[in-house]
């Protein structure tokens, strides 16, 4: 019999009730009120998201941000940056001790996002995990020159055509797993580097020419309109089939939205966002 996992579509929301309900999933995951959950949700204003290491002033152009009207979020994770516009971003809640866990960080990895596989495949593309093969790709994935999200493949990507089509991060905490990620739908790929410092408008132009020989959206493998909808039918389905679960939709409750108000403040605090 299916292991039965909580499911919830949160949709479009701002970048501090995002990270905050993730947070707010992690923390009722770590105390036992909740069973493992996996979530789907999207950003409104389009979003930059940094992860936990990156300094932001050296290297996000907060001007471009600022008068672009962009949202502006540090995530709990580790990575690099990402502009959250057209995708669908999820997020996978899970005990550590969960006996389909893995320990290694990579390991339980692969594990989560063969739902992500197995999602890619339910829209007809040909996914697989990219595995650094050479001690060279190994020892890039520890330097990246980039602060800018899918410009690398890291251990178990996925890719499609050999190029980098799903971006994902993870963070341990209170004994609980959270991998959360972005699903590209499409991507305008200047307006992604004009939010990043670079030391020279060359090094900027090389960096993009790179960033497009590594990295594709879903809009660019298909002249066929693959929706939002589309998108979430073929991912809900895949984690089913690739995680062996069956996954049962649930409402955001009270104590939920309690927990989400209160870190909404974390994330949206200059003390947060500043914090590297």
């Amino acid at each position: 019999m299916q292991e039965e996992w909580l499911f919830i579509n949160t949709h479009k929301n701002n970048p501090y009730y995002n990270m905050a309900m993730d947070e707010a999933l992690l923390n009722l995951v770590s105390q036992g009120a909740l069973s493992p959950v996996i979530r789907f949700y999207g950003w409104a204003p389009k979003t930059l998201s940094i992860g936990y290491f990156q300094k932001l002033e050296k290297e996000i152009d907060l001007d471009k941000v600022n008068a672009g009207g962009y949202g502006l979020v540090r995530r709990a994770t580790g990575g690099r940056g990402v502009l959250h516009d057209k995708e669908l971003t999820y997020s996978v809640i899970v005990p550590e001790s969960h006996p389909m866990m893995p320990e290694s960080v990579t390991a339980a990895y692969k594990v989560i996002s063969t739902g992500l596989l197995e999602g890619f495949k339910n829209l007809g593309f040909q996914a697989e995990f990219s595995v650094p093969r050479t001690k060279e790709d190994r020892e890039r994935l520890k330097d990246p020159r980039s602060s800018v999200c899918f410009d690398a493949s890291s251990w178990y990507e996925l890719v499609v055509e050999g190029k980098k089509i799903a971006g994902s991060a993870q963070t341990r905490q209170k004994g609980v797993i959270l991998q959360h990620g972005s699903i590209l739908q499409s991507i305008d790929v200047d307006e992604l580097f004009d939010l990043f410092i670079f030391s020279s408008e060359r090094l900027k132009e090389r960096m993009k020419r790179s960033f497009y020989s590594k990295a594709v959206s879903i809009a660019d493998l298909t002249d066929e309109e693959i929706t939002i909808a589309m998108m979430e039918e073929a991912f809900y389905k895949g984690f089913e089939q690739g995680l062996d679960i069956k996954l049962k939709p649930f409402e955001v409750t009270a104590e939920i939205e309690q927990e989400v108000s209160l870190l909404i403040e974390k994330y949206r605090s200059e003390e947060w966002l500043k914090r590297r």
